[in-house]
């Protein structure tokens, strides 16, 4: 039955800028999923996959994957780890030239931010842009989705200027660079604007208020004071 494909095919979701937490609650939800490794921990897991130095985090593939009841937790993993060191290779190389990134692995770290950054697939190359420029120039990335990350379980939906000034490997804020990993699952497109970013100048962003989660990109710290208050009075407009 399973060589003439006879056989009733389950599916699960990983869903774009999830991080590995959610990926594991999605599987012990799935009852079709024999989740034989639920109470292993996360480093247990990547030992189990032959990856024991790796972090998780941003180490699986979005997208949906159809499989026969009683499939085990950890082959959807191994099939979900390997897609993504699969897609990663490809877009690693057809990088542009002169990036500011050492590795595929920073590649894969700028595309998770880019994917918590903006769900807008036009805005992801513009959105990565600003964060290759201000990298080559030594500024810090800023980044709030980072900043969130570092905090875990004790972010509440709320972001304040004293968790921007706290201190975390993965505040941007406080500290230069990338982050030390991944902080969520990147999807393709996310992964091609980290190694093909449209570098225009730009060194900020911000929300336009315009309801459609677009942003506004600019190249000077006053212009974008400018649109910040633009924003601000979209804000209160509404």
């Amino acid at each position: 039955m399973l060589s003439s494909g006879q056989v009733l095919l389950h599916s699960i979701t990983f869903i774009e800028g999830s991080t590995f937490a959610d990926v594991r609650n999605a599987l012990v939800a799935n009852d079709a999923v024999n989740n034989e490794n639920a109470n292993r921990s996360d480093v247990d897991i990547m030992r189990l996959l032959g990856e024991p130095e790796l972090h998780p985090e941003g180490q699986f593939f979005p997208d949906t994957y159809r499989f026969p009841r009683g499939t085990t937790d950890l082959e959807l993993l191994t099939i979900a780890h390997r897609r993504m060191q699969d897609e990663l290779r490809k877009a690693w190389d057809q990088r542009a030239s002169d990036l500011p990134l050492a590795s595929s692995y920073e590649a894969l770290i700028l595309a998770s931010i880019v994917e918590k950054e903006t769900a807008l697939e036009r805005e992801r190359a513009q959105i990565a842009g600003v964060f290759v420029e201000r990298l080559r120039r030594g500024m810090r990335l800023q980044t709030d989705p980072t900043v969130i990350y570092g905090m875990g379980t004790s972010y509440d939906g709320n972001i304040r200027r004293v968790d921007l000034s706290r201190d975390t490997p993965y505040n941007t804020y406080t500290r230069p660079g990338l982050p030390p990993t991944p902080i969520a699952m990147p999807s393709l497109e996310s992964l091609h604007a980290a190694v093909q970013p449209e570098v225009s100048g730009a060194l900020f962003f911000v929300a336009t208020g315009a309801g459609d989660g677009s942003h506004y990109f600019s190249k000077t710290l006053t212009e974008h004071n400018l649109a910040v208050r633009r924003y601000l009075r979209e804000l209160r407009r509404r």
